[in-house]
């Protein structure tokens, strides 16, 4: 891995992400040993069957930061939707740079997307929860389900501190399609996170210091305020169902 120790995301100052939220706890040793641990048994048991989906936000950052600096034959891979923040891509050629891993891209089909577009606006996930849902469909599960062709697992960044939707995560699960899905730092706390961020000067998306700790498309993601949940940026004009299908289980 290249030096990175004078880049910005290196050191904490006063209004970064890493001087607000980290916080070292006692057993963060630990789990770091147990998450490579998971890593290194789910590549053993899947071999070239393994992938991690990451979302390029700060727990994928970290789950990639344990892969590349343990040496894992693991690849990684991302859905670019199409509405992607500018600092979002723009992990993809730091990744390259810090760690010499490529990050495979899938995106969803042009032509699919432009249909969509052209009947129901380009504003459309606003208009109901079933169009939003649609939104994410053609631009996240359909390109997702291309990532996993082939595949017999895949690695997310899943917390079980990010939403009570979450709160059962298992490190590793059936994902209702046949394929095992390892969540390794499933066990994480928020501080924890960026206390490791913080110890290993991992790169991270600049809009987690904007108080963002949840990154999707831009339309569909703003700042959450003081109290409010880590999702609760996500849709935030929807009462609930705070997520995009990717983690649903499909019996």
């Amino acid at each position: 891995m290249s030096d990175v120790s004078t880049l910005p995301w290196a050191k904490a100052d006063a209004g970064n992400a890493i001087a607000l939220y980290a916080r070292p706890g006692l057993d963060l040793r630990v789990k770091i040993d147990q998450a490579v641990q998971r890593l290194r048994e789910a590549s053993i048991a899947h071999g070239q069957g393994l992938v991690q989906s990451s979302s390029l936000g700060v727990e994928d950052m970290v789950v990639t930061d344990l892969i590349a600096r343990h040496k894992l034959p693991i690849d990684i891979a991302t859905l670019d939707t199409g509405k992607l923040h500018v600092e979002t891509l723009g992990l993809l050629p730091i990744i390259e740079a810090r760690y010499g891993r490529t990050v495979q891209v899938f995106q969803p089909r042009p032509e699919q997307v432009i249909a969509f577009v052209r009947r129901e606006g380009d504003d459309a996930m606003f208009r109901s929860i079933e169009l939003r849902k649609a939104c994410c469909g053609l631009r996240k599960l359909e390109p997702l389900a291309r990532m996993l062709q082939g595949r017999s697992a895949w690695i997310t960044g899943l917390r079980r501190e990010q939403s009570g939707a979450r709160a059962e995560v298992a490190f590793d699960e059936d994902d209702g399609k046949g394929l095992r899905k390892i969540s390794p730092i499933a066990d994480w706390s928020w501080a924890e996170v960026w206390s490791y961020v913080e110890q290993h000067a991992v790169p991270y998306n600049p809009l987690h210091d904007q108080f963002m700790p949840s990154i999707g498309c831009a339309p569909c993601t703003r700042a959450i305020a003081v109290g409010e949940d880590f999702r609760a940026g996500r849709w935030w004009w929807e009462e609930s169902n705070k997520e995009c299908g990717l983690h649903a289980k499909t019996p």
